[in-house]
């Protein structure tokens, strides 16, 4: 434990540049999702073009190259925050119907597999399932958090454990210092967009599909 935390200490004095720009512009990014700003996506957009960089030089091609969904899916998220939301305040809050996350969760299993197996054929990751894993369920986190859908919270609460797990056992303290991070504010989102949720007058009624 104390080697690890020296780990953590060292990665927070001594990190690169672009570490750090990752863990600032990571962590502003979630902080403003949270409050349900519009802000969240110009800054989401910076996040996920440092994080694509940092994911390819570790060897985590299906992380690195997810990211290039979630750049796709914060424009379009940005647009329709926007655009659904008419002469409202802002876009409400709703969530899935049971058959919706079935369906979901019926994808992401499916996404893991595929991902997976394509990377033990024909790359050189060092964790394909780990990697596949959590590149399949942030997609989804990410497609339900563009649409407004409160289940993007406990996907990323998923996401944030298996990470921090796997950095661990990899002894990369560290970056499961900062998805430890992520973690607590995944919590602090689900529960501050439930409460939004019950304040909307007629909103927050699960929707028919995903």
């Amino acid at each position: 434990m104390q080697e690890a935390l020296r780990n953590i200490w060292t990665g927070l004095t001594t990190a690169a540049p672009l570490d750090q720009a990752n863990l600032v512009f990571g962590v502003a990014g979630v902080w403003l999702m949270i409050r349900r700003s519009l802000w969240a996506f110009p800054v989401g957009l910076v996040a996920v073009a440092v994080q694509g960089v940092l994911f390819y030089r570790t060897r985590f091609y299906a992380d690195a190259t997810v990211q290039a969904f979630f750049f796709a899916a914060l424009a379009h998220g940005w647009g329709h925050w926007v655009r659904a939301r008419g002469d409202a305040p802002e876009l409400p809050v709703t969530g899935l119907s049971w058959r919706g996350r079935a369906l979901l969760l019926l994808l992401v299993g499916a996404g893991t597999a595929g991902w997976a197996l394509v990377e033990i054929k024909w790359t050189d990751t060092t964790m394909p399932w780990r990697d596949a894993f959590i590149a399949a369920f942030s997609v989804a986190g990410q497609a339900l958090q563009s649409r407004k859908k409160l289940e993007n919270w406990p996907v990323w609460v998923v996401v944030n454990l298996v990470a921090i797990a796997s950095y661990w056992k990899a002894d990369l303290a560290y970056t499961a210092f900062l998805y430890g991070i992520y973690l607590v504010m995944a919590f602090a989102g689900w529960r501050a967009w439930h409460k939004a949720m019950v304040r909307q007058p007629g909103a927050g009624r699960p929707a028919a599909s995903p």
